[in-house]
């Protein structure tokens, strides 16, 4: 069928055959299909959605576009684990040592940040000399020799999906669930991993904004990863304020080293970071129960295996191991100003998502693929929701690279921070979490797996 023919059906509504979309995908890869005549497609699909076959047939497409990373010879079980992205979201930095130091070996494939949600490999690169473009043949050496790696998708994995994506960020049609469920479960299944952990982010600074859509696309992205043998399941985080205390590249690698070394460890992060880890043990067979999974990685933040193994895979990547034990290695802003409260009460909310465009606006994101970042620069929160507060207590810091620039986030920050004169609530991290069998509110002493 022709290109203009698959796009006309579509865009009426039809169901397109199998073979089609995936000669559509691959036809676009190799240059025979136009940005124009994808960009026309993608829209078709935001607007009308896919049926069941023609998501499968997507991610088939995708997944066929490339390479695949090839586990056979581990005798440890394999496990990954993706969020949908976050203001303040640490959390692989923190969980996937964790994890490793258990028992799992842990293959992660991470992207860069785009718009208001940081990316987990600018993170890592903000430590001098960490290299996270690796080739397939290295990163089977590092999780051989270390049980985990955190790399940057080379072109070889999923190219559909890279060359995809960039036309769905022009297109405004990044938010469309088939589109979103194809790219993820096709880079996971390309990866290579058993088991596979989703953190679906809801609120004010996610993509998706309510916990009703978050749930639609964890259901989908579940089934999907499940048909193809992929053993998954996925929990409901909020993100209506900013997750931990730290936003910003250096600024969150410090705030992951010290969760590791019990430094300092903020509740959110830490129920997240514990209830994610004990998941990925479950599904991966390392631990028998949520409870043993947890008590394990306590042990590995207890015995200090955890920190270790993140040191053992700096080090793999050619990044400077003094950061673990150095702070100060990392990069650092050269003007740190702090918000303080003008009146006494407790905190009741966060404009998240601006906060998150205000970490890009200093210099720690990118709007466009090719804008440069700077590490250092980021925002600080001592306090979260439902915290009282006292007049003078510090709200906020600011982490710039001039005077100017820190006044005028600190202008800003002062109309993101709301604070209440009553009572306020804190916010609980996770909603729901959902397997192949269901879905059920989240709790510890309730075995889900």
């Amino acid at each position: 069928m022709l290109p203009v023919e698959i796009i006309k059906n579509k865009r009426e509504g039809h169901s397109l055959k199998s073979r089609d979309i995936k000669d559509f995908v691959a036809d676009f890869v190799k240059g025979r299909i136009e940005n124009y005549q994808m960009s026309a497609f993608l829209m078709t699909v935001y607007f009308n959605g896919m049926d069941r076959h023609e998501l499968l047939a997507l991610t088939e497409a995708y997944v066929e576009s490339g390479q695949k990373l090839d586990f056979g010879k581990f005798d440890k079980p394999t496990v990954d684990k993706h969020s949908t992205g976050g203001v303040g979201d640490k959390v692989s930095l923190i969980v996937c040592p964790m994890v490793a130091a258990a028992g799992a070996s842990v293959p992660k494939i991470s992207g860069r940040g785009l718009g208001h949600t940081g990316g987990t490999i600018d993170k890592l690169e903000s430590i001098p000399g960490f290299k996270a473009n690796l080739s397939l043949k290295r990163c089977l050496k590092i999780l051989e020799d270390v049980g985990v790696f955190i790399a940057a998708q080379s072109r070889s994995i999923v190219p559909a999906d890279q060359k995809i994506y960039a036309i769905r960020n022009l297109t405004a049609t990044v938010d469309s669930i088939p589109l979103i469920v194809a790219s993820i479960i096709s880079k996971k299944l390309a990866v290579g991993a058993k088991s596979l952990v989703l953190d679906i982010k809801f609120g004010n600074g996610a993509f998706m904004k309510t916990a009703r859509m978050s749930r639609r696309l964890a259901r989908s992205l579940v089934e999907v990863a499940n048909h193809y043998g992929l053993n998954t399941a996925a929990i409901l985080t909020d993100m209506n304020q900013p997750l931990g205390y730290a936003v910003g590249n250096a600024l969150e690698v410090k705030e992951a080293i010290e969760y590791l070394r019990g430094d300092k460890r903020a509740k959110d992060l830490n129920t997240i970071v514990m209830t994610l880890g004990a998941i990925m043990l479950r599904l991966s067979s390392v631990s028998n129960s949520l409870i043993e999974g947890k008590r394990m990685l306590k042990e590995t933040l207890n015995s200090g295996t955890a920190i270790e193994t993140l040191r053992k895979m700096i080090a793999a990547q050619e990044g400077d191991v003094r950061v673990i034990y150095d702070l100060s290695v990392l990069p650092q802003a050269p003007v740190v100003k702090k918000l303080l409260a003008s009146t006494n009460g407790w905190i009741y909310g966060f404009d998240t998502c601006g906060i998150g465009m205000l970490s890009v606006e200093l210099g720690a994101g990118r709007i466009k693929k090719d804008d440069k970042i700077d590490p250092s620069v980021g925002l600080v929160f001592p306090v979260k929701r439902g915290d009282k507060i006292s007049k003078g207590q510090v709200l906020a810091e600011v982490h710039a690279k001039t005077e100017h620039e820190a006044d005028i986030a600190l202008k800003k920050l002062s109309q993101m921070i709301t604070i209440s004169t009553s009572i306020v609530r804190e916010r609980k991290p996770i909603l729901t979490a959902i397997t192949a069998q269901g879905e059920r509110r989240f709790m510890w002493n309730m075995e889900i797996l």
